[in-house]
């Protein structure tokens, strides 16, 4: 066995495939229209889906936000540098919730980015 996705729902697919693609780097992979069932699927990730895990992302075409409820916690994704990740983020237009820094209790430099819809991103220097 081996992981292949996480799914986010999201309510605009066009700023959430922006957001992953441009600003995070990531690549669509592929993409596909559910007319019967009146949404989108999208998959975004660093490598082929044969041998990387990648996010999939649903755009349901009537819902234009979602409840992230308190069960969710965050993606993780490894950096090398992670001020100058953070500043080129920020150069971009995404969010830094929390800035670079050691985490509490330990040495590792975490911080963290949201997307569009709120989700998490925690990015850990050095992974």
């Amino acid at each position: 066995m081996r992981l292949l996705h996480t799914m986010l729902r999201v309510g605009d697919l066009e700023k959430s495939k922006a957001f992953y693609c441009e600003i995070l780097g990531m690549k669509l992979l592929r993409q596909k229209d559910y007319p019967g069932g009146k949404f989108t699927n999208a998959f975004v990730g660093y490598g082929d889906e044969t041998d990387h895990t990648v996010l999939e992302l649903t755009y349901n075409w009537d819902t234009s936000s979602y409840d992230l409820g308190s069960g969710y916690g965050h993606i993780a994704l490894g950096v090398d540098d992670i001020y100058s990740t953070c500043e080129a983020i920020k150069q971009q237009g995404g969010k830094i919730s929390r800035e670079p820094g050691p985490m509490k209790h330990s040495t590792t430099v975490i911080a963290f980015v949201e997307d569009p819809d709120g989700y998490k991103i925690e990015l850990i220097e050095g992974r």
